[in-house]
């Protein structure tokens, strides 16, 4: 027998103050507490003297007692491993001794020491961990079973994935049977640890859990209207996640299950209506969801319509009653990273253009500041997607509420009608359509409520119907929303400010050209907001006047119009510095104003196009410093280079050949070949799109380096990354159209050397070049490979159908081009002969039989 180990009493007293210590608000006693904790872990027996408060020093306060165990605990975290055998023994007996404290702060405190040690691979290592806890379940004395359970819910949960294997002899095996026996014990704390315990272990379809679904289903029932709130809660928790894993279980008490839910979702504990409110979301997604709901729609959606109104605690912590915040700067901690949508080039394909689906970006987020989920925003979510299910069936049931709900004198109750009419607006469309010309117009007038909670979900809701209003004639609609969110955005409530904003760039993106008319009017009020927005609200108008750039391209580029808008951009991109998180946002809005400006953005480009490339290059710096020394150097954020890689492209784009002079001055070539190969696959779908933009722009500067590019493009062909692949694919194409340009030039200059490889080259230049829409480069490489068939017509003969189906893609060439291409056409015709020409002709597809026909009478 080992004897007891002891403190020094004249340490023990050092570390009691120091505990004391801690406990004080000043910062930097906080600070030199942190430095001398530091240095006694050097002290093999620190630890020691931290267990000993805790569960010896009865002495002592609670919360000094509770702190000693939290100090230990993160010193388990960071240096179990070297922790002498005799101290983790002792730590170990004595949590093990001491799980029933009867204090419960004490309790808790050991439970969690009990947990991070075993959740360091311990479990394997205290092998009497487990049976001791379960043991400890029986106890007569509720604190030493509240306190065992305490510990085993928080073992489950975190290590729910080892003690379902092999590796500790299948303890499940025992402890599931042993939590079922406590679903029935009489205390309401036990009982909610006991359902706690379980539930970790349904959604992995646990093994031993399945064995005995059908008693912990019966156990489940047998609880469903326990008078305590967490029990309630759990019991819903298991039952949602069990309509995702035993969903045949469930369908035979499914009628009751659903009576249950109705009422538990409205509960008067919200915690619990939460947990209920899931179970619509979790059923919409289940097939049989209509066949098993049908008969209870009546019934679900006043609840469910009823939990979209606000709550009195949703209103005081979204400041409802404070409606002229615009002067208050934002909270930083208030303003949640956004995500960069990194350039992917759609292939547009004779001018319809095919663009790639974005993420419908108009969940419901009418307000993400607080608690991020709560009962309004889970009911209105459950509302939107049952409303995708049933459809316009739905409405039988929504109707005669919303008439109620949206001219009710109460304004919350007002605010949750026209929540719903927007939740329901994706799924219910078709049979929302008689009802919108007297709606749209109502709830036009609700954007200048005197709420400016009112004022804000009417922005959201609206922008739902954009579509909608859109197709009607624009004087009808579209006018008023326009002219009304236009004094929405210059709101004086921040909220409403964002939530106008958004819908805005909603809008912006359903009407496209039909807002040009408009564009001097908009300009005005986004411009004005400039100077009236705090932080968070300027990056939303960022993003508005991006899509409206990318919603009316050159129709922006008018002297009047880039005068109001480029002055108030360029001055926030000079006050940004370079390593301003907030350049993303404006880059990207630079990006889309430069693609739409096109000329227009000359005078801006040069500081633009220079900050960009610095962008890069100090980006790919940074990143190779924190490769040679990781521990001197962080890794940098590389969403800085992407984005300036974005704005280049859309530099290249807008400004086409003009770029060609700060291409020449820059190394952004040279760059671009790091870029290509950097590990991040964003990085590599950017530098393709700008290769392929900068191959349209200014091909003499990437000829000379294709030889080092090519086999990288070749490298990135990969699907499983199918947006790099798509770039990658796009610039190998604009690269082979480019050749085949050069080709055809040098065939015109100097014909004679040129033609006699005809054969070699005919058919993918061909393929290549019937590709790009008529224009200058594809005039005279046209003209090359007309007179190099002229000195080598045998060349041409075997591909005879590609150079056809080539000539067909000219919409008007010139006159004099048409008339090369008559006379080798008739040639060709001539030397083959009527008979051989139409059975020749009989393979061409019908639409090019056709334009050959009428075009060259062939």
């Amino acid at each position: 027998m080992e004897c007891e180990w002891k403190p020094d009493e004249q340490g023990l007293q050092q570390i009691l103050q120091l505990l004391k210590e801690s406990q004080s608000p000043d910062t930097s006693t906080q600070r030199s507490v942190q430095q001398r904790l530091e240095q006694l872990n050097q002290y093999p027996d620190f630890n020691n003297y931290l267990i000993f408060v805790l569960t010896k020093l009865k002495s002592e306060d609670e919360p000094t007692r509770s702190l000693s165990g939290l100090i230990l605990k993160n010193n388990v975290k960071a240096h179990y491993q070297n922790f002498p055998n005799g101290v983790s023994d002792f730590i170990k007996s004595e949590c093990l001794q001491n799980i029933g404290d009867s204090s419960p702060l004490i309790r808790a405190t050991v439970g969690i020491l009990i947990t991070t040690i075993a959740s360091k691979g311990e479990l394997q290592n205290w092998p009497e961990l487990l049976p001791k806890l379960c043991l400890l379940l029986d106890s007569e004395d509720y604190n030493t079973c509240e306190g065992a359970f305490g510990a085993l819910q928080k073992i489950c949960e975190d290590s729910a994935e080892i003690l379902d294997s092999d590796m500790l002899d299948r303890p499940l095996n025992i402890m599931i049977p042993k939590f079922l026996q406590f679903f029935k014990h009489s205390s309401p704390k036990i009982r909610s640890h006991a359902i706690a315990c379980v539930n970790q272990f349904i959604i992995s379809r646990t093994q031993a859990l399945m064995l005995h679904i059908d008693p912990f289903i019966e156990n489940l029932f047998a609880l469903a209207t326990d008078e305590e709130p967490e029990v309630r809660k759990n019991v819903c928790r298991a039952l949602v996640m069990l309509l995702e894993v035993r969903l045949d279980r469930l369908l035979p008490h499914m009628h009751n299950i659903i009576e249950y839910m109705l009422q538990r979702t409205q509960d008067h504990d919200e915690n619990v209506a939460l947990e209920a409110c899931e179970f619509w979301l979790t059923l919409a997604e289940q097939p049989v969801c209509k066949e098993v709901l049908c008969g209870h729609l009546s019934q679900l959606t006043p609840v469910l319509v009823n939990g979209m109104k606000y709550s009195e605690i949703d209103i005081i912590l979204l400041k409802g009653d404070i409606e002229e915040d615009e002067a208050i700067p934002d909270n930083e901690q208030d303003i949640r990273p956004r995500f960069h949508r990194s350039r992917t080039v759609a292939q547009q394909h004779e001018g319809d253009g095919i663009e790639e689906e974005e993420d419908e970006d108009d969940e419901l987020d009418d307000d993400d500041t607080i608690s991020d989920w709560n009962l309004r925003k889970c009911s209105a979510a459950a509302l939107d997607v049952l409303a995708n299910v049933f459809r316009d069936d739905l409405l039988l049931h929504i109707l005669p509420l919303l008439k109620e709900l949206l001219f009710h004198p109460e304004w919350v109750v007002k605010e949750s009608g026209i929540l719903v009419l927007g939740a329901i607006a994706e799924g219910c469309m078709q049979g929302m359509i008689p009802y919108l010309p007297e709606l749209i117009p109502h709830l036009v007038q609700c954007l200048s409520d005197k709420k400016a909670l009112v004022r804000s979900i009417t922005c959201w809701t609206l922008s739902r119907y954009a579509h909608w209003v859109v197709s009607q004639p624009p004087d009808t609609y579209l006018k008023p929303l326009m002219t009304e969110l236009l004094k929405r955005i210059l709101d004086s409530n921040k909220r409403v400010q964002e939530a106008a904003c958004s819908a805005f760039a909603t809008l912006e993106e359903e009407a496209c050209t039909e807002l040009v008319p408009y564009l001097a009017f908009i300009l005005d009020t986004l411009v004005f907001a400039f100077s009236k927005y705090q932080h968070k609200n300027l990056l939303i108008l960022y993003d508005a006047i991006g899509t409206l750039a990318d919603s009316v391209g050159h129709h922006l580029n008018k002297p009047e119009y880039i005068q109001m808008l480029m002055p108030p951009l360029i001055q926030k991109w000079n006050q940004l510095k370079d390593e301003d998180k907030d350049l993303f946002p404006l880059l990207e809005c630079l990006s889309s104003v430069a693609t739409a400006l096109q000329s227009g953005f000359l005078p801006y480009c040069e500081p633009v196009y220079q900050r960009c490339v610095n962008l890069v290059q100090k980006t790919l710096a940074q990143a190779m410093l924190h490769q040679s020394q990781p521990d001197q150097y962080e890794a940098p954020d590389k969403d800085f280079m992407i984005v300036a890689l974005d704005l280049l492209s859309g530099l290249a784009e807008g400004l086409g050949g003009t770029i060609e002079q700060l291409v020449a001055r820059s190394n952004i070539l040279t760059l671009m070949y790091q870029c290509m190969q950097d590990k991040m696959p964003e990085v590599r779908q950017s530098s393709f799109a700008l290769l392929g933009d900068l191959t349209k722009a200014c091909f003499q500067h990437v000829k000379p380096c294709i030889a080092d590019f090519m086999p990288i493009l070749g490298t990135n062909l990969n699907p499983e990354l199918i947006s790099v692949c798509n770039n990658a694919t796009w610039a190998i194409g604009e690269i082979s159209i480019q050749m085949a340009i050069t080709i055809g030039r040098l065939g015109y200059v100097c014909p004679q050397e040129v033609a006699p490889m005809l054969q070699q080259f005919i058919r993918p230049w061909c393929t290549s070049l019937r590709n790009i829409r008529d224009n200058e480069e594809k005039d005279s490489a046209f003209r090359g490979i007309c007179t190099m068939i002229s000195v080598n017509p045998g060349g041409v003969v075997q591909d005879f159908i590609f150079f056809c189906d080539a000539v067909a893609s000219w919409v008007n060439p010139k006159d004099d081009l048409r008339d090369m291409f008559y006379k080798i056409l008739h040639g060709f015709k001539n030397q083959v002969g009527e008979e051989n020409w139409r059975r020749f002709s009989d393979q061409f597809p019908m639409p090019l039989k056709e334009r050959l026909a009428t075009f060259y009478g062939v």
